[in-house]
């Protein structure tokens, strides 16, 4: 059984059809990387997955069980009641781009808020589980410290923490770098380097080329609103397919581009 099934999704904005038939199955332990131009879907797809967007048809299902569907006869996806989504929702944790730590907690509340709260896990073992992970993300002298006193790469750490808390099977991260400065960079992408040995199962949207291609076990690549391509990092990374090809040439050049300005060359 997959861990999460997504079927035939269709996703519009308006007129704007942004997933068109879109179908991708995760299996427990593995790690997908989905990469792809900006505008091609990748981070819609998992506002879909996480239930953050509704989508318009097709089916999305963890360890089985039915989020939503799309009844014969029916142009519209429904959705469960919200009795089993709150059940479908402890399945996965997302953890955002731009972080969306809550400014008024302090770190170690903003870890151990859900569990206490949504969860009802007692106060004493969410605070130990939550200093274990902060210990884990290099953070733990930072429990009584707030977002705003942390750098950025600080604060996804605490973001991947806080996700980590509620035990989720399956952990998605949007782009979690993209709001780092570079050199904060390296520091998140070891964090969720080290979750890879722990057998976590991750769908990693990124634009990290060299980081998905050296931690996936499948990658995806994405364009208009469809997947143009998926396989192991080597097949997707070697492909012969012109799209892919045009991306990854475009990406390359940028490295070369970005390495020649760090060494002031024209």
């Amino acid at each position: 059984m997959y861990l999460l099934e997504m079927n035939h999704i269709q996703k519009n904005f308006e007129n704007l059809q942004v997933l068109k038939d879109i179908s991708l199955s995760v299996k427990e332990g593995e790690i997908v990387s989905i990469i792809g131009p900006s505008g091609s879907g990748k981070s819609t797809l998992l506002r879909c997955a996480t239930m953050l967007e509704t989508i318009d048809s097709g089916e999305i299902a963890y360890l089985g069980e039915k989020a939503a569907w799309t009844e014969p006869g029916r142009d519209q996806a429904v959705y469960a009641g919200k009795g089993k989504l709150k059940e479908i929702r402890k399945n996965y944790g997302l953890v955002f781009q731009s972080f969306n730590l809550f400014p008024h907690f302090s770190v170690i509340k903003n870890i151990t808020d859900a569990p206490i709260h949504v969860q009802g896990k007692k106060r004493e073992d969410a605070l130990r589980e939550g200093m274990e992970l902060l210990k884990k993300m290099g953070l733990e002298d930072k429990a009584d410290a707030y977002p705003c006193q942390l750098s950025g790469g600080q604060c996804q750490r605490v973001a991947i923490a806080r996700a980590l808390a509620l035990n989720p099977k399956v952990l998605f991260f949007d782009e979690p770098t993209s709001a780092l400065d570079p050199e904060l960079t390296g520091e998140v992408l070891k964090v969720i380097r080290s979750l890879a040995d722990l057998d976590i199962t991750m769908v990693i949207v990124t634009h990290e080329m060299a980081f998905a291609r050296d931690i996936s076990d499948r990658v995806i690549f994405m364009a208009d609103g469809v997947i143009v391509e998926e396989g192991t990092p080597e097949e997707v990374f070697s492909s012969s397919n012109e799209r892919t090809q045009a991306f990854l040439g475009r990406y390359g050049e940028m490295l070369s581009q970005g390495g020649k300005a760090l060494k002031g060359e024209k």
